[in-house]
């Protein structure tokens, strides 16, 4: 809009307090008389708990209590998204599964105190056989994480199609894809303060957490102690990053919770860097046994998925994003004649797997396009040509998949020849044939991803805009922890009321002060925050409009906002302030609460093109280029935007190349700390070209999309796709990630000696004993994006 503030850069407006030392987080909290909470954690992955010894550290100097689960009787873990009965107490009672999983509380006057105590806690565990890889713990004979379950399987389902989905293909590539498990790596990790209350004040419990979700957060910790809701409140303070780690209570929480209220004293409890790799919920985690037939002429027949979500213990809600989200986004851009895709999830003895930007998303995109290119190079077609044939088209939206995602609009093919036009894919390619021919050891590899994901979805979200004399305070649902809310939210009050947004106040992350809200996920919070934000102003717009109407003498139709205020079109003159108004309304008149409901989900996308060069002779990759074009919409901020697009697109090029937490066979982590764990620096990635098109959705009125997940989709794809196809003229289809220096050495000499192995694998027998699934067995298309 001509005049507006919506679309311009606007620098932040919350970066001052963070820049300059004035922020607060959970940890620096000036809480008086604050007790410390440790946990003494297993050192196995599966075990029984024979004895545990406390005396020592009971003993120790500075110590206030040691907790076992006998001394707590706590309730059990609500889980985010429950999935089947696989109790968890919030301390283990008789068995361990996973290694890190606590098992004694300690409460100390000082951290210091605190470390010397918990090594004092002895406890004697008799080890059990473990299951550690998700494809292993569906043989009959793994060991069991519940026995009495029967099985390692917490869900699962297969489509009745199966392998007729490719019937009448000319051509079908096949791989067992491994989307590895990841740490979330926030740079706050989880912290969390308790203080208690009592039957004569306002809440039970007062607590402050590192949180993406304050009212969730609120209704797990009330539903497990039994209180109503309001007896609960929850307050997050800056927040050091999340990115779906910190959705729903921790374990932890209940303890400290319970330490707070036997002590009669404030706790927290402040996790290491290593508790963060170990118990905070790992993302990915799919291993994924995919099929796609194409005709001779590239034209795709049908899609095959055979698909393992490792749940870790307890059954993680991240391993059922294997049935949720990876599914219902498998049809990716295309057009698809025929989908056949099952899906299981599996109990492991590893930390619980939970949800990571893009939640589901990015491990359906990352299967659909290593077929596409394997596809492209079984074709010798250009991968670049194979995606332009097979895409969806413009007029055919709103168009609804075969699993039954309504995708709200979309251009594939512009965002794929802006992110070629800007890679300059054609010089490009012609240096890749110059180095070929020249034998040059650096090799020069380029890829390519087209995405689609799910963001929004159909909840709502609570907001209130007050105008007062000193200007105007936003009261919002959702949680920011570095996205830029309070930026984007004054920018849409302010250009609707013409109130500068120096004078707009931004309240969020209190549930005694903001009484609802859905938190901050699924890249929902400018589309349905913002949107609220946008309707409750409109409430308070047309109030203003009948009492500036009556003050001036003209007709509501006619008032038109002005700077600092209302006045007449076409008369300058006739104004009136915002002070002058809030005045004759009344304080607390010029306000405005509403709960908006989007009409639907929203379907961002994109296309990526990765350029890097491998050292043939070491293996070594090194990313030179990326490029990507993200399509989120109508763009409010584009600096916001970029930001984001900058951020995920870092964790998707670190996921190719760098990222995987693993476990030895006993089930110990391996890359449980950041000197093993391959975290990269700015100086590992390279400068990113970020660029957007915009496609409207009809589903809010901003017209906007999610942003927060969709660079970490498209980029991973484009990256290993680059790495396999710098290999390609030597013969290899496929790298699994991460493409380490010496997983891309060893598929070098195996090319050169001719000894490659099939990227295909056959699926575990398990499948075929999953139940069918029935048409009234339909996913929730917003279900667990978070």
């Amino acid at each position: 809009m001509v005049g507006s503030l919506l679309g311009n850069e606007v620098n932040r407006v919350e970066d001052p307090d963070l820049l300059r030392g004035r922020a607060t987080y959970v940890d620096n909290l000036p809480l008086e008389g604050v007790l410390h909470v440790g946990f003494v954690r297993s050192p196995l992955a599966h075990a029984l708990i024979s004895e545990i010894d406390t005396s020592a550290a009971a003993a120790a100097p500075g110590v206030v209590a040691v907790y076992t689960a006998k001394d707590l009787d706590l309730p059990p873990v609500q889980a985010f998204i429950p999935v089947g009965d696989f109790t968890r107490e919030p301390l283990a009672t008789d068995r361990v599964r996973f290694a890190g999983e606590p098992v004694v509380a300690v409460v100390a006057e000082d951290t210091a105190a605190l470390a010397d105590a918990l090594e004092l806690v002895d406890v004697d565990y008799d080890p059990l056989d473990v299951a550690v890889d998700p494809v292993g713990a569906l043989a009959p004979d793994a060991p069991a994480q519940f026995p009495e379950h029967g099985s390692n399987i917490a869900s699962g389902y297969r489509d009745a199609a199966g392998a007729d989905v490719l019937a009448g293909a000319d051509v079908v590539v096949r791989a067992r894809i491994e989307n590895q498990r990841l740490a979330v790596v926030p740079m706050e990790g989880n912290a969390f303060a308790a203080i208690a209350g009592g039957p004569d004040d306002d809440h039970e419990v007062t607590v402050y957490a590192s949180t993406q979700m304050p009212h969730g957060l609120r209704s797990g910790l009330a539903g497990s102690f039994g209180w109503d809701q309001q007896r609960v409140r929850v307050i997050a303070p800056h927040v050091g990053g999340a990115f779906g780690g910190k959705a729903g209570a921790a374990a932890e929480y209940l303890v400290v919770i319970a330490a707070a209220r036997e002590l009669g004293q404030p706790a927290k409890w402040v996790e290491s860097r290593s508790e963060n790799m170990q118990s905070m919920p790992h993302g990915r985690a799919q291993v994924q046994f995919a099929e796609l037939g194409l005709s001779r002429e590239g034209d795709i027949v049908g899609l095959r998925a055979r698909v393992v979500g490792d749940a870790g213990a307890y059954a993680g809600f991240g391993g059922s994003l294997a049935l949720g989200p990876t599914r219902l986004m498998s049809q990716g851009v295309y057009r698809l004649p025929a989908l056949s895709y099952d899906g299981v999830m599996v109990l492991t003895n590893t930390t619980p797997v939970g949800a990571f930007r893009g939640a589901g998303r990015p491990e359906a995109a990352a299967m659909l396009e290593r077929l596409i290119d394997m596809g492209a190079a079984e074709l010798g077609i250009d991968p670049a040509e194979l995606r332009r044939r097979n895409f969806l088209r413009p007029e055919q939206f709103p168009y609804t998949t075969l699993t039954g995602a309504g995708y709200d609009s979309g251009d594939y093919d512009l965002a794929l020849n802006e992110a070629l036009r800007i890679a300059g894919y054609e010089q490009l390619r012609a240096e890749q044939a110059r180095r070929r021919a020249a034998d040059d050891p650096k090799l020069l590899g380029i890829g390519l991803s087209s995405y689609v994901e799910i963001t929004g979805g159909g909840s709502g979200e609570f907001a209130e805009v007050d105008v007062h004399e000193g200007g105007a305070t936003i009261k919002v649902g959702t949680s920011a922890h570095g996205q830029g809310h309070a930026t984007a939210f004054s920018m849409l009050v302010s250009d609707l009321l013409g109130i500068p947004m120096e004078s707009v106040e931004f309240v969020q992350s209190d549930t005694a002060t903001v009484p609802r809200g859905g938190g901050t996920g699924g890249s929902r919070s400018l589309q349905v925050g913002g949107s609220a934000v946008r309707e409750a102003g409109e409430v308070v717009l047309r109030k203003a409009r009948e009492l500036a109407a009556a003050r001036l003498e003209a007709s509501p139709d006619d008032i038109r906002v002005t700077d600092g205020g209302l006045g007449v079109a076409g008369a300058p003159g006739a104004t009136v302030s915002w002070a002058e108004l809030v005045r004759v309304a009344g304080d607390g008149e010029l306000s405005g609460t509403t709960d908006f409901q989007p009409g639907g989900a929203t379907f961002p996308f994109g296309a990526h093109v990765s350029v890097v060069e491998i050292d043939s002779e070491t293996g070594f990759v090194t990313p030179l280029r990326h490029i990507a074009v993200d399509d989120c919409g109508r763009i409010v901020n584009p600096k916001l935007v970029r930001g984001q697009q900058q951020g995920g697109a870092v964790q998707g090029i670190a996921q190719a190349l760098w990222e995987q937490m693993s476990y030895d066979e006993d089930g110990n982590p391996a890359t449980a700390t950041l000197a093993d764990y391959a975290m990269p620096s700015a100086a590992d990635v390279p400068a990113l070209e970020v660029v957007n098109t915009e496609t409207d959705t009809p589903h809010n009125p901003l017209g906007a999309k999610g942003i927060g997940e969709s660079a970490t989709v498209g980029s991973t794809p484009a990256v290993q796709n680059a790495v396999v196809d710098a290999l390609s003229h030597l013969g290899v289809r496929h790298v699994d990630m991460p493409a380490t220096p010496q997983r891309v050495w060893q598929t070098i000499r195996d090319a050169r000696a001719g000894t490659l192995a099939s990227p295909w694998q056959e699926p575990p027998a398990a499948f075929a004993t999953l139940p069918v699934r029935g048409d009234e067995v339909q996913e929730d298309a917003d279900e667990a994006v978070v």
